[in-house]
């Protein structure tokens, strides 16, 4: 994979969580690697190269210059790849969007906020860790398995849906679609939407 070498100011990133490798392709864990390919596809932005400890890609969306990085570095060093980036592009942490899945939202939920707590989840907590509460998440409801049991909790979001294919795609359309009003309308007016909906 070539090398990413930055050509524009960039204004915005955007980060989609997961794991890398075909083993996890598909699971619950890499939704933001599906909503970050997506926005990718969407927006003509060219073929990902490596950098920031992971692979990115710049672009425009609705005229915003935009990066959108995919960490390779495993979920629990995510902060490491999202850092990096963070510390090269010397954006506010307001400008900075991490998407990623949630086990306390019923599948194809969405929710938009500024800061807050980990939750459990091992990349948030990596990344807090490294630049603090403030970036911006989309937290991407995958529903919550039937035991509370770590193990049974850590098998279940490294397994695929179970819902169909067409199910998996509207929600990954939807969370992109969430990503872009983001950069459009800022985050006041894009969680009011976002955050109301009923799926």
């Amino acid at each position: 994979m070539a090398i990413f070498r930055l050509q524009h100011n960039v204004e915005y990133l955007v980060v989609g969580l997961g794991n890398p490798g075909p083993t996890y392709e598909g699971t619950r864990h890499n939704i933001g690697y599906q909503v970050v390919e997506e926005l990718a596809r969407r927006h003509g932005f060219p073929r990902a190269k490596r950098g920031f400890d992971g692979r990115c890609a710049e672009g425009a969306i609705g005229g915003r210059s935009v990066l959108l990085l995919q960490p390779t570095t495993f979920m629990n060093l995510s902060g490491r790849s999202v850092a990096a980036a963070v510390g090269t592009l010397k954006l506010p942490l307001a400008r900075v969007l991490v998407v990623h899945d949630h086990i306390d939202l019923p599948f194809g939920r969405l929710r938009l906020m500024e800061g807050g707590g980990s939750g459990g989840h091992n990349g948030l907590k990596s990344i807090t860790g490294l630049l603090g509460p403030g970036y911006v998440r989309l937290r991407v409801g995958v529903e919550r398995p039937a035991s509370s049991d770590p193990d049974v909790v850590a098998d279940y979001v490294l397994s695929r849906f179970v819902e169909s294919k067409a199910e998996v795609a509207d929600l990954v359309g939807a969370s992109a679609d969430a990503v872009e009003l983001w950069l459009y309308d800022g985050l006041e007016v894009a969680a009011n939407r976002v955050n109301g909906l009923e799926r």
